[in-house]
């Protein structure tokens, strides 16, 4: 009997984190850790372990502003920057995440291609349209619970870990012994691993999804304007975030040691995109192993899609100050559900274009890499200011840890400039 309620609460905690992280291993994430495998194998696993402490802290102060204010980080650009900031952030965001979009549509037509065959284009249409409509019409609570169930499409990823043969001393080490090269190739892969599980998009969905379940549920109010729900309102935060962000390490972790224990020891080591690697990873692994890693690809492109365009429109309706939230009917906010309709097609439009979808897929992550550094300096200059958490302001722990991962995404930023340079 115990054990019914215990199951209930922890449902009831996992829901924006847990979303966050599962969309963080995206098609175009799948692609970057794929090609990390293959190219360097187990020796660059230790970057999960190393990335794991970074990312959840910067994501539970994304979530603790959201919940502390109740409104979004862009909102909150608007109350207390410069409106050039503002907007400035807003653009870069808007079209690194409909670049993106183009890039994991495209990659769920080739995966889909890849199982079943037909038209390529037709599946990019249709996973646009049926991940747009979704968003749009279904009520809040129903579409919530659709991207938690969602999430168990990664599970796939440990599905194919348990079909391949793996040595597991040789992986551990490589993932508790960190190891370094002075090859470009390594540097550019630790910065790309870097770029893709911290974006700015995560800190944008996370804060907004806290606002909006603040503004839903009727006995949550921000927490400047109710302190006493305080404690368990960041209890509940940092449980979220914290098994989110591992759940998403563990899968990048997951698809690593895959391709390590195959494409890299086979000798594959040039892999463009998600698809390229499923279609590597069949002759060397077997159809099973295949079958699951292309239907992954399919699953998280379906809840990283709605991810990527709602917290473009968030962004922008805080901006331009239009009544927002995917609670609200879609005639309540139009603009709203305009910014996620247009930014999708435009993401289908991408894949019927003579852009390449790979091509496009970089310069995602370069604008990505670019803004989450300011972002994420605003982020903690606002997390440390009363004026805008009043009693809420982050301990000195999270400051230390946010502060040093902005510094590493700096110099992240730094690194891809010099890589691309050279």
């Amino acid at each position: 009997m115990p054990s019914r309620p215990r199951k209930s609460r922890l449902l009831r905690v996992l829901g924006p984190g847990l979303i966050t992280g599962a969309s963080d291993d995206d098609p175009s994430g799948i692609a970057t850790y794929s090609q990390a495998g293959a190219q360097l194998g187990y020796a660059i696993t230790w970057t999960m372990l190393f990335s794991y402490p970074l990312m959840a802290v910067i994501q539970e102060i994304s979530a603790r502003i959201g919940r502390t204010t109740g409104k979004g980080i862009a909102g909150n650009i608007c109350l207390h920057y410069p409106s050039w900031l503002l907007q400035a952030i807003v653009v870069l965001v808007s079209v690194a995440n409909v670049l993106n979009i183009g890039a994991d549509l495209g990659a769920m037509a080739d995966a889909s291609a890849l199982l079943i065959g037909g038209p390529r284009l037709l599946y990019v249409a249709g996973f646009g349209a049926f991940c747009a409509l979704l968003q749009i019409f279904m009520q809040y609570h129903r579409y919530v619970g659709v991207l938690k169930w969602l999430t168990l499409a990664l599970w796939a990823y440990f599905g194919t870990v348990m079909v391949v043969r793996i040595p597991w001393d040789e992986a551990a080490r490589g993932f508790l012994v960190p190891t370094f090269s002075l090859d470009p190739a390594f540097w550019t892969t630790v910065v790309a691993i870097m770029g893709t599980t911290i974006s700015p998009y995560l800190f944008f969905w996370q804060a907004s999804q806290e606002a909006e379940d603040t503004k839903q549920e009727p006995q949550r109010r921000p927490l400047v304007e109710a302190p006493r729900q305080g404690p368990d309102a960041l209890g509940r935060i940092r449980a979220d975030t914290y098994v989110g962000m591992a759940f998403s390490n563990a899968v990048a972790l997951a698809i690593i040691v895959t391709t390590a224990a195959t494409l890299h020891a086979a000798g594959i080591t040039d892999i463009d995109s998600s698809s390229q690697a499923a279609e590597a990873l069949r002759p060397v692994a077997g159809p099973f192993a295949f079958a699951l890693f292309t239907l992954g690809i399919v699953g998280t492109g379906l809840l990283a899609v709605p991810v990527l365009a709602g917290s473009a429109a968030y962004a922008l309706g805080e901006a331009c100050h239009w009544p927002i939230g995917l609670a609200r009917q879609p005639n309540k906010a139009k603009a709203f559900y305009l910014a996620i309709a247009t930014a999708t097609f435009i993401g289908i439009l991408i894949n019927f274009s003579p852009l390449n979808p790979i091509k496009a897929l970089y310069w995602s992550a370069v604008i990505n890499g670019v803004v989450a550094v300011p972002v994420m300096a605003i982020m903690m200059l606002m997390a440390v200011d009363a004026k805008v958490m009043g009693k809420f302001t982050i301990p000195l722990a999270m400051r230390v840890i946010g502060w040093g991962a902005t510094a590493i995404m700096a110099l992240a930023v730094v690194g891809m400039a010099a890589a691309a340079w050279a």
